[in-house]
């Protein structure tokens, strides 16, 4: 169990953490939240019918990792440029695409941040330190949600876009800057396939 999740009887999953690892994991879902920002509407008194007809943003936010965590739903025309015309449609089609699903995304991976949080506040220490967190199988997939978001958030401050880019973080030198996040990455992708593999069937 130490290192990666193994799966419970009845459903859901375990992994044995140590306090630095919770420590990293929850500071990790803290600056996501952070990023994310405030639900629409949070600075007001709440109106479950005014936040259903609430419009999102129809611009992608100019933050790089806001940019990897909501996309435009279609294609980059830096990437594939077409004519002019077509640019311009697919432009207007991702605005209002984003107009629409934004919030409820947003609301999405805030969920999951704080589903991590909680869980993890929620931990009792064991004699040697660290504990045992037991997630259900609603909470695993929580986590497996917010585990992608942070490893998506990482990716883009480290720049990586393709396998390549992993395989080099591989051979960083230990003295490079980046390292701390780069460890942090890998280490949470191999969190993020061992939940993956307790929720199949």
């Amino acid at each position: 169990m130490p290192g990666h999740f193994e799966p419970l009887p009845g459903g859901g999953a375990a992994v044995a953490l140590d306090d630095v690892e919770i420590s990293i994991i929850r500071s990790l879902a803290v600056q996501l939240l952070e990023l994310i920002g405030p639900g629409p509407g949070a600075d007001t008194p709440e109106d479950p019918l005014a936040e259903l007809f609430a419009e999102g943003p129809s611009e992608p936010p100019a933050d790089p990792v806001l940019r990897r965590l909501f996309p435009d739903a279609y294609s980059d025309p830096e990437q594939d440029p077409g004519s002019t015309a077509e640019a311009e449609e697919r432009r207007a089609h991702s605005a209002e695409f984003r107009r629409y699903t934004e919030n409820d995304l947003r609301a999405g991976k805030r969920d999951n941040a704080l589903g991590v949080i909680r869980t993890l506040d929620a931990l009792a220490p064991v004699d040697e330190g660290g504990a045992v967190l037991k997630l259900s199988t609603e909470e695993s997939r929580q986590w497996l949600g917010a585990l992608n978001d942070l490893r998506l958030a990482i990716g883009a401050r480290l720049e990586i876009t393709d396998e390549d880019d992993t395989d080099l973080l591989y051979r960083l030198p230990e003295d490079d800057p980046r390292k701390p996040m780069v460890l942090a990455y890998l280490w949470l992708g191999g969190l993020q396939e061992t939940l993956v593999t307790t929720l199949m069937p």
